[in-house]
């Protein structure tokens, strides 16, 4: 494998930056933008632009001082932080963007020959009709400078062309303007009717975009954790104060109309006009070139990153030719983009265009830096910190100014980004995205959001409930009835754990055999659109593992409140543990659940009958509550909840009209259309009751006594075999249920 040679430092950062910055933007319509928003409006214009590109310089200082910076530039920061879907979608974008700027700076290059060709006319007769026989050749020109000479020709020329674009701006400060007076008193005028403040932005955006093209460069430097901050920040800074005072000059040495009319008004205020189209010419240069040198090594690093789901296509444009790899193949490509854009010739449009993919760059570049400040990753250490609100400003102004400048392309940029991004997304196996860096973020707010709610958990004890479940069962991948109890429990109003239990010695083998149980659950939580956590337990006993459940801390932040368990109807073993390690859930204060799951399962999630008796408030108003937050999911959206009320015969009347005071008073949460009364007599039990009137529910919840437990179980799994899932619930204490219903 050939060895590359790194061996540029921080000059040529700044200098490809500061070369494009006071590029062909700054020569051709900076007098424009004063003739048509004035003085004031231009400021307006360098200030906003530089609320985008400030916050750009600074986000790829900070991430650059942090991680290796290789080929690519730009591209191999977002791709490496963001993953290579979304990294190529927006390096696409960005590569876009830089090959159209070629087009653009040799567009602009051929303005700067106009003197020239008019001089050539008038003397010899020869006239140039249309500008593309200058520009084409220009392009064909850097084009074999650039596959015969490489990044060294441009780094000898950068040095020239700042000497030149230097001399340029000392003849134009020294001028003395147009010999029309102006006074400082009118830096606010400008021509009636002009175009808007956003046109004029969009068109002149692009000459702050210079800031980052010493950043493709990165592949060619022996240390671009020093290199691109130092370098990148200094050109923006340099080329901003730069702008401020050539409007101030522009504004107080030529009308507004001069200013408007004339793209070469420079040329007429500088002490020597031909410095300016001189200026122009090697600053067009200077900015092609500079982007012809890392528009080429943006597409290189695309198709060494695989990103193009066609092998030949990555191997052509990752090709390289000599020593320092030069991306000859994607140079190649780049001329023929170019060349397009070249063809149309209007430098607005294609200002425009460059403005908007741009901005996506530089937005995602801001979003990497904000993620990062809350990511919380030990392994994020840049030498250099932005603000996390300065990346955050920088980012919600980029997609700003993109609508402000020209909704259509704005709308346009996105969903071609988006479309390379689900195209490549498609055909690229490599599907991690942007899930590693937002990981960190949600870490780090699921962190500071239960440590909040614990501490409001003890300043505030139960004042309004809501199910934090911890629901417990081996039974998982035999049948999912307490999975689904969970789904439907969680989908809204509640939180959360469901645990498999391994029963087994903790060992290294048990351990791999827990990791491979939590990955089948987690595909089956993704498939089922489930809301809880997932966690696979090993346990040597069923107590042992109780144990451990009620001791865990809630998802949610607040302490765990309800335990849901299951058996299998006939199953009486499994029903005998539960009934054993009853008293460790009641000392601990939870709410039981205990799930009797039948052969009808939950039939078709239709009907809920709630059965109580005249003693068991308490747990009426927990079942009425669970029953309305079930009906809330969409599996049970047609559904609907009745409380059946079970009383003795003897004091069926007395206790009936009890039960409707409490209804009245909202002690129970329920309509009393929902509510029906059930005559028990002295011949028959409540079972009978409850098998005659429920024989077609698709869940049956039954309140239960822990006083009872043992024989209250025996007797209705003998009784209640034939019905569907029956959920037995006891409720430990008298609740306040501040859910919605």
């Amino acid at each position: 494998m050939t060895n590359v040679v790194k061996k540029f430092g921080t000059t040529p950062v700044f200098l490809t930056g500061i070369s494009t910055i006071l590029g062909a933007v700054m020569f051709l319509r900076f007098g424009y933008a004063v003739g048509n928003i004035g003085f004031l409006g231009t400021l307006g214009i360098i200030i906003i632009g530089h609320m985008v590109t400030i916050p750009t310089a600074m986000a790829i200082a900070e991430i650059s001082t942090n991680q290796k910076v290789e080929g690519g530039g730009e591209y191999f920061i977002i791709s490496r932080s963001f993953g290579l879907n979304i990294g190529s979608a927006i390096g696409i974008s960005l590569y876009l963007s830089q090959a159209i700027s070629v087009a653009f700076y040799i567009v602009a290059m051929g303005v700067a020959f106009e003197p020239l060709i008019e001089w050539v006319g008038q003397t010899y007769g020869f006239y140039v009709m249309d500008m593309r026989l200058v520009t084409l050749p220009c392009l064909g020109l850097l084009t074999l400078l650039i596959l015969t000479k490489g990044a060294d020709l441009g780094m000898k020329a950068l040095y020239f062309v700042v000497a030149i674009l230097f001399v340029s701006l000392i003849f134009f400060f020294m001028g003395t303007g147009t010999g029309e007076a102006i006074s400082l008193t009118s830096l606010t005028n400008h021509i009636e009717d002009g175009d808007a403040f956003f046109i004029v932005f969009a068109i002149c955006f692009p000459a702050f975009t210079g800031m980052t093209a010493g950043v493709g460069l990165s592949g060619d430097l022996k240390d671009p954790s020093e290199s691109l901050p130092k370098g990148t920040l200094m050109a923006t800074l340099v080329g901003m104060i730069i702008y401020v005072f050539i409007a101030l000059k522009l504004a107080t040495s030529a009308t507004p109309e001069a200013l408007a009319s004339d793209q070469l008004i420079m040329s007429q205020i500088a002490i020597w006009g031909p410095i300016i189209p001189i200026g122009l010419a090697a600053a067009t240069f200077s900015s092609a070139l500079g982007s012809f040198l890392v528009a080429p090594r943006t597409l290189q690093a695309l198709g060494k990153d695989k990103v193009f789901p066609n092998k030949q296509v990555n191997r052509f444009f990752a090709k390289g030719k000599g020593k320092n790899n030069e991306p000859f193949s994607s140079s190649l490509v780049t001329l023929g983009i170019a060349a397009v854009f070249v063809a149309i010739g209007d430098v607005n449009f294609v200002a425009e265009i460059i403005s908007m993919f741009f901005m996506v760059t530089y937005g995602a570049l801001c979003l990497i830096s904000f993620f990062q400040h809350f990511s919380g990753d030990p392994s994020y250490r840049p030498t250099f910190k932005s603000k996390w609100y300065i990346s955050l400003f920088g980012g919600l102004m980029c997609v700003f100014m993109m609508f402000k400048m020209n909704p259509f392309y704005a709308v346009l940029a996105i969903v071609l980004m988006l479309s390379i991004y689900y195209y490549i997304s498609s055909k690229n196996d490599k599907k991690q995205g942007i899930s590693a860096i937002f990981q960190g973020v949600i870490f780090q707010f699921s962190r500071t959001v239960q440590v909040f709610l614990q501490k409001a958990e003890k300043d505030q004890k139960d004042e309004t409930w809501r199910p934090s479940i911890v629901a417990f069962s081996n039974q998982t991948f035999v049948q999912n009835s307490n999975f689904q109890i969970m789904k439907w429990m969680t989908r809204k109003h509640g939180f959360g754990s469901y645990i498999h239990w391994i029963k087994a010695e903790l060992n290294e083998d048990t351990v791999l055999d827990s990791k491979e149980t939590l990955s089948r659950m987690i595909r089956i939580s993704n498939i089922s659109k489930s809301n809880f956590y997932l966690q696979s337990h090993v346990a040597p006993s069923y107590t042992v593992a109780i144990s451990q459940m009620l001791q865990l801390p809630g998802v949610s932040g607040k302490d765990n409140n309800m335990i849901l368990l299951d058996y299998e109807r006939g199953k009486m073993e499994q029903l005998d543990q539960i009934k054993e390690n009853y008293t460790l859930m009641y000392a601990s204060h939870f709410d039981v659940c205990v799930l009797s799951t039948g052969s009808k399962g939950f039939g078709v999630m239709g009907d809920i009958h709630i059965w109580v008796e005249a003693n068991q408030t308490t747990n009426a108003q927990l079942m009425i509550v669970m029953a309305y937050i079930i009906l809330g999911s969409h599996d049970w959206r047609k559904g609907k909840a009745t409380l059946h009320v079970a009383l003795n015969e003897s004091v069926f009347e007395s206790e009936k009209n009890l039960m409707q005071d409490l209804i009245f008073q909202g002690s129970l949460p329920i309509s009393e259309a929902n509510v029906q009364f059930h005559k028990v007599r002295d011949n028959e039990t409540r079972n009978e009751k409850i098998c005659k009137n429920s024989k077609d529910a698709d869940l049956i919840m039954i309140g239960f006594n822990h006083h009872t437990l043992d024989t209250e179980f025996s007797v209705q799994e003998n009784e209640l075999k034939s019905l569907c899932n029956v959920l037995y619930i006891n409720s430990n204490t008298t609740k306040n249920f501040g859910i919605d219903q």
